[in-house]
């Protein structure tokens, strides 16, 4: 019964992925963070090559909703190849505000 579950909310994130849109743009979830302090903190500790990469495909899916239209489908991000590359930096960062505010309350 888990098992099965556990294929119908991946079956659904799957499905939520397709829909959202951005992957028709080349664009990954992290590409689509709100700027929030964090997340730009984060943006400045990334290695150069994945910020040229982010930037890249940021550039292009302006200009394609400029133009009104969408990546060839064999371009489209697929789900499988979507990483979260700058969640290991936001937690991190979160990480280190929690230690400060544990600091500063003492």
């Amino acid at each position: 019964m888990a098992s099965q579950s556990r294929g119908l909310w991946e079956g659904l994130r799957k499905w939520y992925y397709a829909r959202a849109g951005f992957n028709q743009l080349g664009l990954m979830r992290d590409d689509t963070l709100r700027m929030t302090p964090i997340v730009k903190e984060a943006l400045r500790r990334l290695p150069e090559d994945q910020y040229n990469e982010r930037a890249f495909r940021i550039k292009r899916a302006f200009n394609l909703t400029i133009r009104h239209s969408i990546l060839p489908k064999e371009e489209w991000t697929k789900y499988e190849e979507d990483s979260r590359y700058l969640k290991p930096y936001i937690d991190e960062i979160e990480r280190e505000l929690k230690e400060k505010r544990e600091w500063t309350t003492r």
